[in-house]
């Protein structure tokens, strides 16, 4: 009878924590900070229970993507809607809420720059723990540890050292046009859907250009990496349930099949390039080896030491981050360059007459590339050491 009461009296008290702590999550901590960003002078939606502005968001975006996108330079409207309608609401320096957490938007130049030169006082958000599996890497790192990992990951993006992976670019966009005349009708037109092309494209180069030799596992780990970038922005535009994580729904768990296979992939291709080193072997000429080459100099270097250089796990995420940082950024940058092309013809021109007086029926190359003033490989190489 006495152990019954004390285990009663144990499960009202769990039960109890349990209550208090859901009460504080979903309502009296994002009421706290609402007051406190009020005193501040930001201002913005008053907090809604759970969801937030979540539901607004939703229904904003799906309104602009339902419209035709108009010809202009004013893309905000379409791309952040509900950020432009509550700018234009509150003012430039205002809040919103994602489910109970609410994010501050500033646009003033000193508080930017404050908040970009201040790295101990504003870190980077924790990750949404299902986002984790799509990616952490350096993009995830703070202060001595991110310093470490961008030393060993920078010589990978010297520009010299993209300018030898010209060939598998030019080989990449040889395909892709070859593929786009075999769809040309008689007269020599047809209407073509560039963006699936041009996303296949950069998933092709970054095959190419990461893992090289390993070209086909590469390309199995961009379809999957593509597939779990799209899984991770449906979690992450619902509200997070802690523990829902480990539920064992359609998304969660395909998730996890999808971060299984990739880091396998991965682990393999990491062990026998490993392999190779250690016998005396060249590094590949690709990212990957780049990678692993600096990483095995740092560790020499430190004589071996514990918590210096990167562990497979590590060389692991930072592959992963290759795909999401380098892909689906450069297949927006690539069509939105061809849509303004194709609106200011002249430029078009003058970017077509200065491939042809340079590289004439030449495949391009690195050399040539520096004497291109209009068509510059500046962005391509901003586009690619971003990715780090």
């Amino acid at each position: 009878m006495k152990l019954s009461s004390v285990t009663v009296s144990f499960a009202f008290i769990t039960l109890l924590i349990f209550a208090w702590r859901l009460l504080n999550w979903v309502w009296l901590r994002p009421k706290k900070l609402e007051r406190c960003l009020r005193k501040q002078g930001l201002t913005g939606n008053s907090y809604r229970l759970l969801h937030g502005d979540f539901r607004e968001m939703s229904r904003m975006n799906n309104e602009a993507n339902s419209r035709p996108i108009s010809f202009s330079d004013d893309i905000v409207q379409r791309v952040l809607p509900y950020f432009d309608h509550s700018i234009q609401k509150y003012g430039k320096n205002s809040f919103t809420w994602f489910g109970p957490k609410p994010v501050v938007n500033i646009m003033e130049p000193e508080l930017i720059r404050d908040v970009l030169l201040k790295h101990n006082v504003f870190q980077k958000p924790p990750p949404h723990p299902l986002g984790k599996l799509l990616i952490t890497g350096v993009a995830a790192l703070e202060g001595e540890q991110w310093t470490k990992r961008r030393k060993i990951i920078n010589p990978a993006f010297h520009l010299e050292k993209l300018k030898h992976m010209v060939s598998a670019f030019q080989l990449s966009c040889s395909d892709m046009v070859n593929k786009w005349e075999k769809k040309l009708s008689l007269d020599g037109s047809c209407e073509l859907d560039v963006w699936p092309y041009l996303q296949n494209l950069t998933g092709d180069i970054i095959s190419r250009t990461a893992f090289g030799s390993s070209y086909e596992e590469g390309t199995r780990i961009f379809q999957l990496q593509k597939e779990q970038a799209h899984l991770a922005i449906q979690v992450t535009r619902s509200v997070y349930v802690p523990g829902w994580r480990f539920f064992p729904t359609k998304t969660n768990r395909r998730m996890r099949q999808i971060s299984k296979e990739v880091n396998a992939l991965l682990k393999g291709i990491i062990e026998k390039r490993e392999k190779a080193m250690k016998v005396g072997e060249t590094a590949n000429d690709d990212l990957l080896g780049l990678l692993m080459e600096s990483n095995y100099r740092d560790m020499q270097e430190n004589d071996e030491r514990k918590n210096v250089g990167m562990s497979i796990k590590d060389v692991i995420e930072e592959c992963k981050l290759f795909y999401l940082a380098g892909q689906e950024t450069t297949s927006v940058l690539l069509l939105w360059t061809m849509v303004l092309l194709s609106k200011h013809s002249n430029w078009q021109a003058r970017a077509r007459e200065e491939v042809l007086r340079v590289f004439g029926n030449k495949k391009p190359d690195g050399d040539g590339l520096n004497h291109l003033k209009i068509v510059s490989i500046n962005p391509i190489y901003i586009q690619f050491s971003n990715s780090s």
